[in-house]
């Protein structure tokens, strides 16, 4: 797996609650670190059986936990996403001479 927040990739196949990341010491077992995460959605879960979290960042007992496979969409590179989504744009909205 690999860490949300600071991109160490983990050789840890199912962690427990206590598990932290090497790298930052960030929980393992927390919502932005599963496969089921999506921002935007209800809950912030693909997973429509799982139970409310209000802290995703915080460790927590959701049994349907699984270790994504790499960062979360948008986690690193946001500047790089708003510099592509900016040149899309104003492609979109040139003025034509």
């Amino acid at each position: 797996m690999i860490c949300a927040r600071c991109g160490r990739r983990l050789e840890v196949a199912s962690p427990s609650r206590r598990d932290t990341c090497a790298g930052c010491g960030v929980d393992l077992r927390a919502c932005v670190q599963c496969a089921f995460y999506s921002p935007g959605r209800y809950n912030d879960c693909r997973e429509p059986r799982a139970d409310r979290v209000v802290d995703k960042e915080r460790s927590n007992f959701c049994e349907w936990f699984r270790p994504a496979e790499g960062r979360p969409p948008g986690k690193g590179d946001e500047g790089d996403v708003k510099a592509q989504v900016r040149a899309q744009l104003e492609a979109l909205f040139k003025k034509r001479s």
